[in-house]
């Protein structure tokens, strides 16, 4: 059977009739990533479907790099490469750092630091299957290990109070927003890597509560929320013990909380 050869255009009008609003530059990615028409033809149809463009093309771009994303694992959000800066920017690069990316989905936050932090030690780890083989995929070539687990339970005990940076890109949206979220993430992403608990806080708290215990003095805890949410997540920093600050980015409309251990 012949396949169709979608033109450029003709890929642009059958994304915009379903909603695309970025329809161009989609359709640029899906050419330029296709290697048939054939897959062209299938990719159309499938990102037509909903399915969100990160899983159709299989990568996002995160902090410069080309993270694989598979199919029902977290899509790294580019105003997540806020909190990497703010990792970056506090990180001792007069030494080899240890880095732990908790909540890890694709592995994205882990790749970019380990990339930026020649010869840091690289941990992750998610309670998805899909997302540790996923990681597994993103932090191989860094030399990083990816571990299956509920937060710190998979971490090797010999991190105890040598880690440097924490990055936790938890969960926080309240459960009863779920169902607002658009359907490209309520439908196609995990719940356990959106759902954050009654106020979108219960992940982050435990967190929080458990790693100065892990952190090495001086050591960072760095986790995402939102506005509303910045008081609580304060709060929750101080309570385990960490000396706690918020930074923002307008731009990114992102919000980054940051927890020092003494």
């Amino acid at each position: 059977m012949a396949v169709e050869v979608l033109s450029s255009s003709v890929v642009v009008e059958r994304l915009r009739a379903a909603g695309c609003v970025f329809a161009e530059d989609e359709a640029e990615l899906i050419l330029g990533t296709a290697k048939d028409a054939a897959e062209v033809a299938a990719m159309v149809e499938r990102r037509a479907s909903g399915l969100p463009l990160e899983h159709v093309v299989g990568w996002a771009e995160f902090h410069g790099l080309r993270v694989a994303v598979e199919p029902g694992v977290f899509v790294p959000r580019r105003r997540t490469e806020f909190l990497v800066r703010q990792a970056l920017a506090g990180a001792d690069t007069t030494r080899p750092v240890v880095v732990v990316d908790l909540c890890c989905g694709s592995g994205a936050l882990g790749a970019a630091l380990a990339t930026a932090l020649p010869g840091a030690e690289l941990h992750a780890a998610d309670i998805e299957a899909a997302a540790v083989r996923c990681a597994r995929r993103n932090v191989a070539a860094l030399g990083g290990q990816v571990y299956q687990g509920d937060l710190f339970a998979p971490l090797p005990p010999g991190l105890r109070g040598r880690i440097d940076i924490l990055a936790a890109n938890v969960p926080y949206v309240p459960s009863d927003e779920v169902g607002l979220l658009p359907p490209e993430a309520r439908d196609h992403e995990p719940l356990v890597a959106l759902d954050g608990g009654t106020d979108g806080l219960d992940i982050m708290r435990r967190v929080a509560l458990e790693a100065p215990g892990w952190l090495a003095p001086g050591g960072t805890l760095l986790v995402e929320t939102s506005e509303r949410q910045v008081p609580g997540a304060l709060a929750a920093m101080s309570a385990g013990g960490l000396r706690a600050r918020l930074v923002t980015s307008e731009e990114l409309y992102a919000n980054v909380v940051i927890g020092v251990r003494a």
